[in-house]
């Protein structure tokens, strides 16, 4: 009996102390899981009341890796520094800009980025797309293109930065691109054969684009080219915005802005004086916009030469306004080769205001960069073009048409034009127009401009009609 007593009394011994030590673990888990809630919960407060990454806000958990198909965020911002340029004016920071591109090629909104106060020596490059969209070269610092001819690769002659097939791209900066051109301009072949054994016949333009689309070039300044400064070919949808392009009086073959084969351009706001002309609008060029742009020196805005070595040119709907000319060699002016092929039509230059330009208003069938051109039958023809109040001062001859013997120029329109000799005056009064045909509106001075123009027939205009189709 006692036995059994003593067993039953360790029995609810052994019970107790279980029950006691699993009570005790089970108290003391809550405690941590509510010391942990608790601590969750203020930190979270604490968060909540604080702004992100600020210098009170308790260290960040890590980013949770990304999930199938998604990247964490980047930068869209490539430094050239950032990708070893020595940006000394001196050292060859070419292959920086290219990898900085490739770069930012692979990004929407990818931004390349020339920091402004640094010189940055660049070599002929190729920048090619296709990119991402909204693509952007920032230049705020210089780019300077090599300044000897030597050191340039003969296979690398036509241009010095090269745009290719890019898409919804801009260049844009308060920065300049620097052709460093002076010793491709010498007008003396001793002088240059000192400079180097063997000048080539082919002169890098700066900046050309190729087969761009939706292309946006604006705020830069574009100086001292070797050949052209600005260049388009084959692209659509192009703006130019508040741009200046300069290079010396003397400079030759220094176009500002070159376009050819380009469609739906627009240039605006912006100053161009260089050696040659302020622009020149080229064969396959249509819906061009040129307004409120300061030109000069130079040779004015001009379309042509058009129709070399019996060439088809077609040149079409062409609006030139709102534009300051001083000092230039030409105004508006239009100029074809003898023996072309095509037509140039629907063109207006209008509210041009000329000072001290030499021949103000010029249609030229007769063009020639030679001292002699031998005499061909065939023209581009030329019809619908208004010449608006063009008004200001000439140098040598207020007005110059000299349409082709076979293809005359139909519908040319004289409107308000008054101009008068300049005090450089060096020329003559007498306007000089040869088949011609259109009308004449308003005042026009001087006086001989009355007789520039003839009232056309059908059958002048079917002479004309007869050599556009090759444009239809």
């Amino acid at each position: 009996m006692k036995k059994a007593k003593t067993s039953s009394l360790v029995f609810l011994f052994l019970l107790w102390l279980f029950v006691l030590t699993a009570f005790s673990t089970i108290s003391i888990e809550a405690r941590k899981n509510h010391v942990k809630k608790s601590k969750m919960h203020k930190s979270k407060r604490h968060n909540q009341n604080s702004p992100p990454n600020s210098a009170n806000s308790p260290t960040s958990a890590p980013a949770p890796l990304p999930q199938f198909g998604t990247y964490p965020t980047q930068s869209r911002v490539f430094n050239i520094l950032s990708f070893g340029a020595k940006a000394n004016g001196v050292s060859d920071d070419s292959k920086a800009l290219l990898a900085a591109w490739k770069s930012a090629c692979k990004v929407t909104g990818g931004v390349v980025e020339i920091p402004a106060g640094l010189k940055f020596l660049i070599k002929p490059v190729t920048l090619q797309g296709p990119c991402m969209p909204n693509l952007v070269l920032q230049i705020d610092g210089t780019l300077l293109a090599p300044p000897k001819i030597g050191s340039w690769p003969k296979s690398s002659l036509y241009q010095w930065i090269n745009f290719k097939w890019l898409q919804n791209f801009t260049v844009q900066g308060a920065g300049t691109a620097d052709g460093q051109g002076s010793n491709w301009w010498s007008s003396s072949q001793n002088d240059q054969k000192k400079r180097v054994k063997c000048i080539p016949d082919m002169k890098p333009t700066a900046l050309r684009f190729y087969e761009g689309y939706n292309v946006t070039v604006r705020d830069i300044r574009i100086i001292n080219s070797p050949l052209c400064h600005l260049k388009f070919d084959n692209s659509k949808r192009v703006k130019v915005n508040n741009v200046t392009i300069s290079a010396p009086e003397s400079s030759p073959n220094t176009d500002g802005i070159h376009l050819q084969n380009s469609q739906d351009v627009e240039i605006l706001h912006s100053d161009i004086g260089t050696g040659d002309d302020c622009v020149s609008i080229q064969t396959g060029c249509s819906n061009i916009h040129v307004h409120h742009i300061n030109c000069g020196p130079g040779h004015g805005i001009s379309l042509g030469g058009l129709g070399k070595d019996k060439s088809v040119a077609c040149v079409s709907n062409i609006v030139v306004e709102n534009v300051i000319m001083q000092n230039t060699l030409y105004g508006a002016r239009i100029k074809t080769w003898q023996g072309g092929l095509g037509s140039v039509k629907n063109v207006t230059f209008s509210n041009i205001q000329v000072s001290d330009v030499k021949v103000p208003i010029t249609i030229d069938q007769y063009y020639c960069d030679k001292n002699v051109c031998k005499n061909q039958t065939g023209a581009v023809a030329i019809s619908g073009v208004t010449f608006n109040q063009i008004i200001g001062t000439y140098a040598v001859q207020p007005i110059h048409l000299a349409c082709s013997n076979s293809i005359p120029c139909t519908d040319v329109d004289l409107i308000s034009i008054r101009l008068e000799p300049s005090s450089q005056y060096r020329g003559f009064q007498q306007a000089l127009c040869w088949n011609s045909y259109g009308k004449s509106l308003g005042p026009l001075a001087p006086a001989s401009m009355d007789y520039c123009v003839r009232s056309g027939s059908d059958f002048v205009k079917r002479i004309a009609r007869s050599h556009d189709a090759s444009c239809w």
